[in-house]
Order: C-alpha cells, then structure tokens, then sequence
C-alpha cells in the first residue's frame, strides 16, 4: 500500500518549520512526503508576501494534493498552524484518510502568552543578549516582510477554512504547544469542539512554544505522531 503525506507550512513560513518532523517520518516510514511551499512564503530573502492573496495559498495546497491523488493508496495530511487549516478544508472536501493539526490557527494570538514573550525579549535587550533569544531570532525576519496587506489576507483564509471543521470525520489529532504565543492553547478546545471525528487524540506539549518542530517536546511529538499514523483505526471501529 502506498501512502503519500501532504505536509503544509504556515503563515510567513516555510517547509523548514516541519522539516524535522518529515524527516523524522521519512526515516521510519516508506511514506512519500510532499512539502510544498505556499505563494509569497519562504525561508530568508524567498518571503515576500506583498501582492499575495489567501486564495493562492488555498489553491496551491490544493494543487499539491490533485497531483497526489491517483498516486497514492492513502493520504494523509499534516498541517502547522495556517497550514493546518487549509489541511482541514482539503480533508473535507478530498475525503483524506488522516488528518494531523499542529499549532492550528483556529484561533490567533494568545495575549497573555505573547506579553510574557515580549518580557522576555525586553529582559534580553536590558542585558545585552536579544540576539541569542532564539524566538526574537526567529520572527524578526519574518516580520520584516509581513505586510498588513498580508496579515489580512491570513485572517481571510482562517475565515475561509475554519467553517470546515465542522465536517471533518476522518481520525484527527490535534498537538498545541502550552506555551505558544501565536495561537492560544484554548484554539486546541475549539478544534476539539468544532470537529466531529470519532477518533480524536490530542497532545498539548507543556514545555512547547508555537514552533513545536523545534521546540523542547519535539521527541514526545514525533513518537506520537508516528504511532498516530501507523495505527489502523478502521479496525479499532472507527
């Protein structure tokens, strides 16, 4: 049986926010992964978002998964944060087999969490060390290139995606990190509310941040979804 795993990114990101995961998977799996990277997103100097709209990010997922479909015996779809959003709308409308939610943006921005980061970024500065702060290293190339423009049209494809999940049946499993500053963990709630699968797991990574494929929990994640994809839930009576 041949499996092919769609893996999306997320919003001003890259396929190296879940490199570590496909790579992970690939090593302990005969899985064939496709790891596309959305229109405007990258790593580095590729990000540049001004003139893109959420319609291309949908469309492109959606086409990475058409040119999987005769290819393949299953598919599965892993999605990080914005990705895991559009994951939920191609599961539904493509009938995917599997469905994994990493940090999905259900919801975004967790004030208390981002204050607390922002303290921390503060105390960094006071002391001199702001550039070995790994969060402040990570997003401030980011957010050099998201444009408010862009920022919108983000919010424009959670809007667009997340009625979905209310029709998502396929076995789910949703993974939120409890220190995360840009979706709140509560986002973990309500995709577990929202969606009607009957087989649901859900991993919350207490010592995670929003980038949980690199985060400190990153071995617990990896085992977990390992097992979350190799077992057969049609005959656990799904």
């Amino acid at each position: 049986m041949k499996v092919g795993c769609l893996c999306i990114h997320g919003y001003t990101g890259s396929p190296h926010e879940i490199e570590p995961l496909v790579e992970f998977l690939a090593n302990r799996t005969a899985y064939e992964f496709k790891v596309p990277t959305l229109p405007g997103h990258g790593k580095g100097q590729a990000l540049d978002l001004k003139g893109h709209y959420y319609q291309e990010w949908v469309a492109a997922a959606e086409l990475a998964l058409l040119n999987m479909m005769d290819k393949y015996d299953r598919i599965y779809i892993i999605g990080f944060s914005m990705g895991g959003m559009l994951g939920a709308y191609l599961a539904v409308k493509y009938s995917i087999d599997k469905l994994i939610l990493l940090s999905a943006a259900g919801k975004y921005l967790s004030i208390s969490q981002t204050a607390k980061d922002i303290a921390g970024m503060v105390q960094d500065a006071w002391q001199g060390t702001l550039n070995d702060n790994d969060l402040f290293s990570r997003y401030r190339e980011k957010m050099k290139h998201a444009h408010f423009f862009s920022t919108l049209e983000f919010i424009k494809c959670v809007h667009f995606t997340r009625p979905y999940l209310g029709s998502v049946t396929c076995p789910v499993m949703i993974v939120q990190g409890e220190l995360d500053g840009m979706v709140p963990s509560g986002s973990a709630d309500f995709l577990q509310q929202e969606i009607p699968s009957e087989h649901k797991e859900f991993l919350l990574l207490k010592n995670s941040k929003h980038l949980i494929c690199h985060g400190e929990d990153r071995e617990e994640l990896f085992d977990a979804v390992l097992a979350f994809l190799t077992t057969d839930h049609d005959e656990e009576g799904r």
